[in-house]
């Protein structure tokens, strides 16, 4: 790790402020026509700050954010964190009951969000719901700013101004350690309830100085963001790790191809980390031109599966430099492993790569034995990159992180001679769609929330455009069930869009084992799949 990265501050506020004062005019934000240097982010977040200290928020309150990627979700991110609020991150394509249901189990008191984007209104969305510990609403507004985020700048401002206001933003900032929670992730289970991942500054901040260091990110960058940033693809691996190089975060709320060749063709951008969906799209479109990315040097990706080939054309075809494959989970804040610079085109593609520095993997076995090198078993990791706690859930702590500090991922996969970790099964049933953590448990539940449905199975089934999409076996609540596509239509209005199966197999039984799980290996060899 370089020099610089080794004197990181030990708190997000802390590494806004040196790179306030180390470089105020450096562009830190780039969002349609607002432009923020680093220094005007940090006034906006300490205004925000002490907007929120006068409507009551202390330290380990929540703040919620539901809006796609824009400049003001960074900022609103920022003001919560440089009094010690908790960030509280909600899927964009969450519906009302989601997002509510997020909202009461962590007892956000503020919540930001945008009132229009893609014709959604965000608050709308709760408007039939109670959620007793929410006082406040803010809107943002994509590529500009609200009138309601510009009212409650001003506000901050004005009370910056006056020596109470001064002082009660010192008092609350300076209480700010490494150890203070910075953010609760909601990651959904198999039990299909979403559980919220809390983590702290420091940990994140050593994580993502390794995540900036092995990609070789430096302050000449220029950062395209496409991951959203509810998910820590985009937070932490996108915006944080902008600001731990120094560098600069291109946001873009949309992914749309024609809309990513314009934004490295116009701003020059050199780093587009992304799932390997992303990547295939862009060399599939009818629009790539090689000609128009040649700036393009740096990117990531992961996922459980990547063909050789789709590493090989992000080399050749879009002449990137670097290439790094990734993995890490919610519960490790985002990061365990990666590939390194100069790994060739099958570890890259066949592998996650190495634990990033100070992080121990390690595979065991059902009774829990440490096994050797290609023998595969579950995923487990230990270091300072494993969570707290789930958010006031201390059962389901102590179910995956035992007693020796290991965290069981859930993850079925082998370390090879080299320690690089395969991942080849999922001991939690998940698929990835698009990018997505697909949980079949979550969407069963809601599945049988249909007055016409009594039992539904979820698995997952490969899909050439998205990895994987779900195929949903159900059981009618009669002998006549509805057209396949008035459940699909239902489904779309409940749920987030990448949850919805893609198939509904109508069934007079599901196959049990003996104690009454469902066997979803038989469901996958009903389509012949070889997902075990």
């Amino acid at each position: 790790m370089t020099t610089a990265l080794k004197q990181l501050p030990g708190t997000i506020p802390a590494l806004l402020a040196s790179r306030a004062t180390a470089t105020p005019d450096k562009p830190f934000i780039v969002d349609g026509v607002v432009t923020l240097t680093y220094k005007q982010t940090q006034e906006q977040a300490h205004a925000l700050a002490a907007w929120l200290i006068s409507e009551g928020c202390t330290q380990g309150d929540r703040v919620a954010i539901w809006a796609p990627n824009c400049q003001q979700w960074i900022v609103a991110a920022l003001g919560a964190q440089a009094i010690g609020a908790t960030v509280v991150t909600l899927n964009t394509r969450y519906k009302g009951a989601e997002a509510a249901d997020v909202l009461r189990r962590s007892g956000a008191r503020f919540l930001f969000s945008v009132k229009q984007f893609l014709d959604v209104d965000y608050p709308a969305l709760l408007q039939p719901f109670d959620l007793p510990d929410l006082i406040a609403t803010v809107t943002l507004m994509v590529h500009s700013q609200s009138d309601d985020f510009a009212s409650v700048l001003e506000k901050g401002r004005e009370l910056l101004a006056t020596e109470d206001g001064e002082k009660s933003f010192t008092a609350a900032s300076t209480t700010v350690t490494a150890d203070t929670v910075s953010d609760i992730l909601f990651t959904s289970g198999t039990t299909g309830q979403a559980k919220g991942v809390v983590t702290d500054h420091g940990q994140n901040l050593e994580a993502f100085s390794a995540f900036v260091e092995i990609l070789g990110l430096d302050a000449s960058d220029h950062y395209l963001i496409i991951n959203p940033f509810f998910h820590s693809f985009g937070y932490k691996a996108g915006w944080l790790a902008t600001m731990i190089a120094g560098a600069t975060a291109f946001p873009l709320a949309v992914f749309d191809v024609p809309t990513v060749i314009a934004q490295v063709q116009k701003h020059r951008i050199n780093v587009m980390p992304g799932p390997p969906t992303l990547f295939q799209s862009l060399l599939s479109h009818k629009d790539f031109d090689r000609a128009k990315l040649q700036t393009l040097n740096k990117a990531t990706t992961g996922a459980a599966v990547i063909p050789t080939q789709l590493i090989k054309d992000m080399w050749e075809k879009l002449g990137l430099e670097t290439v790094i494959t990734a993995y890490g989970l919610s519960e490790t804040c985002g990061l365990v492993t990666m590939c390194r610079r100069g790994d060739d085109a099958q570890t890259i593609a066949s592998t996650s790569g190495r634990s990033i520095p100070n992080i121990e993997v390690a595979i065991f076995d059902s009774d829990g034995n440490r096994l050797p090198a290609m023998e595969p078993g579950e995923i487990v990791v230990r270091g300072y990159n494993v969570m707290r706690s789930y958010f006031e859930n201390p059962i389901a702590t102590a179910e995956t992180i035992d007693s020796e500090g290991w965290l069981h991922t859930g993850d079925i996969g082998f370390l090879d001679t080299n320690d690089n970790l395969h991942i080849t099964d999922r001991l939690k049933d998940m698929y990835i769609s698009g990018g997505f953590n697909c949980y079949p448990a979550e969407i069963e539940q809601q599945l049988c929330q249909h007055p016409a449905i009594a039992q539904a199975a979820v698995i997952g089934t490969p899909d050439s455009r998205l990895g994987e999409v779900g195929a949903a076996f159900v059981i009618p609540n009669n002998s006549s069930p509805p057209a396949d596509q008035e459940i699909i239509s239902w489904c779309r209005e409940v749920m987030a869009n990448y949850k919805v199966p893609k198939q509904l197999f109508w069934v007079d039984t599901l196959p049990l084992n003996a104690t009454g799980k469902i066997l979803k290996t038989e469901l996958r060899n009903q389509l012949n799949l070889d997902k075990a």
